[in-house]
This record gives structure tokens, C-alpha cells and sequence, in this order.
């Protein structure tokens, strides 16, 4: 299994010499199947450099799936070239606690005044497959699904391939249950023994005091959760539109910290965009 990051950056994309080392792109994850099928996780600012890699490797079909119907993970969508290309099929799916179909969903972001194309417009084929079960498969990989603690909810994913397990858990309240959230000790099991589990880090303490039911999780309490699960690798994910690197780089320190005096075996990091995990 081949996990690339295009964008790790949440709420809104950013730019400048802070953000250099960990990027400002949004929310989007490639991952590649043993057998070499492609899988989209997100479609937000990300996607958009995606799309050119994929049209210069001449590839033409692709599974996308989505955690959530918020802005950030879908305002790249309409910059992703591919979908203007006849030839290139796209096979769609909408997560579990979704109340509109995908289609409604992703075209709405096309619309006028908003945007100047018409989703119509579109010549890749695009083939909905409507709500994603609690599991299924793209190709040989297994895909099980979780209720995010998210405003308007949303879904995280387990992939598993060759006994290889890989958990996004992003836009995830831990320490608060939004509708359709779950409890702490579910998300818990869902990633125990993972062999990486990405999950939202968004705040510190301090962010949290004003910030509570947005949304996201204090990046202690992630660290808390993949300690407790036993995972292998945890990378920290959806960084503050306001974290520098520098911040990002203190975060990290702070859990390798923690991680060391509890005696841990625990690889933590930041994800960032264009970084490649192979399990």
C-alpha cells in the first residue's frame, strides 16, 4: 500500500515562507493499490497538482471517496483536469452519514454564481456508486468505515491490504460527540493496531479553550488515542491555517516528548504535503 499526502492543511489553504515545510494545500490523499488502482481520498486544493501527475503518467481511472461534505475537502474539485478529459472514468462514492447524494453534493460546488463551468460541462465519466456500506472493496483492498464526531458528520476509513492497515481519521472531535459521533473508546478500537493512523491534530490546548464542538481534536488527546491503540505510526494532520512550521515542528517535539516518558513505541509526525508512507 502507497499513501501520498497532496494536501494537509485544514479549514482554508494558505501560502508563504511559514507553511513551506508541511504545505497549504487542503485536505486530499492518494493511495495506491498493491495491484496499482488508485484511490482519492478528498477533493480539496490538493487534488489539484494530483490531477497533473495523473494526467502525465497517461492514467485514466480512479476510485474518490470522501470524508465529508465541508468546503475545505472539496474546494479543489473543479481544478482537478482530468474530469475535462474525455476517456477518464471516475467511480464515486459518498460517505455513510451523508443526506444528499454525492452528485448533489460535488456539483453544487459548480454552480453559478459560484463557479463559471457547469458541472455539466464535465467530460471524464463520472459513475456514482451512491453511500460507501460500513464495507467494502476497491479491487483487493478492504475499506471499513467510521462515524466522524464532526459538525454535519462524516465518515473515516480503515484500508486494509496484505495485512497492512492504514486509518484516517481526519475533521474528528474526540472529547466532544457531535450527531452520529461516536465515543473516545470506539474510535480507539477502530484504529487499534494499525500500522498508521492519520487523524486530525488540529488544536492545542490553549486553541481549544475557545474552540470547542468545531469540529477537531487537541493533538494530546491523538496522541492519547494512538497510544492506547497500539498503532505503529500516528501522523498528525489537518494543521491550524495559523500553525507555521515552526509551531508544527513544536507539536511534534511535545508528543515524541510524551511519547518517551511513557515509555511508548509510538512513531509520531507531521504529515505534510507530498510526503509518502509505504506499508
Amino acid at each position: 500500500m502507497f499513501v501520498r499526502c497532496w494536501g494537509s492543511r485544514g479549514s482554508i489553504p494558505v501560502s508563504g515562507a511559514q507553511y513551506l515545510t508541511y504545505g497549504g494545500d487542503t485536505t486530499c490523499l492518494e493511495i495506491r493499490t498493491k495491484t496499482d488502482e488508485i484511490i482519492i481520498v478528498d477533493a480539496g486544493t490538493g487534488i489539484r497538482r494530483l490531477g497533473h501527475l495523473l494526467l502525465a503518467e497517461n492514467r485514466n481511472r480512479y476510485a474518490m471517496i470522501f470524508t465529508h461534505s465541508h468546503w475545505d475537502h472539496l474546494m479543489g474539485f473543479p481544478f482537478f483536469r482530468p474530469l475535462y478529459q474525455h476517456g477518464v472514468e471516475v467511480y464515486m462514492r459518498g460517505y455513510p452519514s451523508v443526506h444528499e447524494t454525492i452528485r448533489q453534493i460535488i456539483s453544487r460546488v459548480m454552480t453559478s454564481p459560484n463557479f463559471p463551468v457547469n458541472y455539466d460541462d464535465l467530460h471524464a465519466e463520472i459513475t456514482y456508486n451512491g453511500t460507501c456500506d460500513s464495507t467494502f472493496t476497491i479491487g483487493n483492498m478492504a475499506v471499513e468505515t467510521i462515524s466522524l464526531s464532526h459538525p454535519d458528520g462524516g465518515s473515516g476509513y480503515k484500508f486494509t491490504e496484505d495485512g497492512r492497515t492504514f486509518v484516517f481519521l481526519t475533521d474528528n472531535e474526540l472529547t466532544y460527540r457531535h450527531p452520529g459521533g461516536l465515543h473516545y473508546d470506539d474510535y480507539v478500537s477502530f484504529a487499534a493496531n494499525a500500522d498508521l493512523l492519520i487523524h486530525d491534530a488540529e488544536y492545542t490546548a490553549d486553541d481549544y479553550a475557545t474552540t470547542r464542538t468545531w469540529g477537531h481534536s487537541v493533538y494530546t488527546d491523538v496522541l492519547r488515542l494512538a497510544i492506547e491503540a497500539g498503532v505503529t505510526r500516528l501522523g498528525l494532520f489537518h494543521h491550524n491555517q495559523d500553525r507555521t512550521d515552526e509551531q508544527v515542528n513544536e507539536i511534534v517535539a511535545s508528543c515524541r516528548k510524551i511519547i518517551k516518558d511513557q515509555a511508548a513505541s509510538l512513531d509520531c509526525f507531521a504529515v505534510g504535503q507530498d510526503m509518502v508512507v509505504e506499508l
